[in-house]
């Protein structure tokens, strides 16, 4: 875990792009990221599957096969484990660590804050060397805890993140938090990295830098804009407009499933 650990710096924070599959795994690591997750969404959707509904344990774990010994640190989105048994989850976490991956994600669903703390505290018992972000998302589903200000939300993503961060977490993600005030709060009160996720209408990189973000996640956007740039090309091909943007040619996507590839 400490080669991925000493990646999320103050000041310098990890920016963490998420991949769906070995060829966009590949093809980041060969941009120079020395770390990539995954995401559930695009895994689940290129899968024909739901997303955060538990269906992807399978697919996770065949991605993480894969990726496990690439030429990069992987950090695996495991949505809640995939299981409300906290010793299945800490099985699990083990077949990722056993497979070469050396982080996990786990997302808390706004269920109860003592069942998500004991899936880490089982994960850190199965597998010490996994560094575990875990989510609250009191920010990305929680409209149940707004009030007038914001406080209320506030209090309940202290609360369950203390939970956590007590259980073993090595750190904590609040994905759809961009108020730079409330993140600057969350930063000074724990002693373990905190990740947001990149929103283009929240603070840009270099403002969580400035505020003691150690961690910058992006989520399903990769995976979201490859969809789209495959939508706007057919579109323009249809229409007779020339063709934006780039591609790989076909020998280099050839070569990622080869998995000859080097990272730059």
């Amino acid at each position: 875990m400490t080669a991925f650990a000493d990646l999320h710096r103050a000041g310098e924070p990890l920016l963490l792009p998420c991949a769906w599959d070995h060829a966009s795994a590949l093809a980041l690591a060969g941009q120079g990221f020395r770390a990539v997750g995954t995401t559930s969404l695009g895994v689940a959707a290129a899968g024909g599957l739901p997303d955060g509904a538990s269906a992807t344990r399978d697919e996770t774990l065949r991605l993480a096969l894969t990726l496990g010994s690439a030429p990069l640190l992987l950090s695996v989105d495991a949505e809640d484990g995939f299981s409300d048994d906290p010793d299945e989850v800490g099985e699990f976490a083990r077949r990722l660590t056993a497979v070469g991956a050396v982080g996990v994600n786990l997302e808390d669903t706004l269920g109860p804050a003592d069942r998500h703390a004991a899936k880490i505290a089982a994960v850190k018992s199965a597998a010490p060397g996994l560094f575990v972000n875990a989510r609250t998302d009191t920010y990305w589903l929680g409209d149940g805890y707004r009030d007038g200000d914001g406080d209320g939300r506030a209090r309940e993503t202290m609360r369950r993140l203390d939970a956590y961060r007590e259980a073993g977490a090595d750190g904590v993600f609040v994905p759809g938090l961009t108020d730079p005030g409330r993140i600057a709060a969350l930063v000074a009160h724990f002693d373990v990295p905190l990740n947001v996720l990149y929103s283009p209408t929240g603070p840009a990189l270099p403002h969580l830098a400035d505020l003691g973000v150690r961690r910058v996640s992006l989520g399903s956007l990769l995976y979201r804009r490859a969809l789209g740039a495959a939508l706007e090309t057919v579109a323009d091909i249809g229409a007779g407009r020339e063709v934006r943007g780039t591609a790989p040619t076909y020998d280099e996507v050839r070569a990622l499933g080869r998995g000859s590839a080097e990272p730059g």
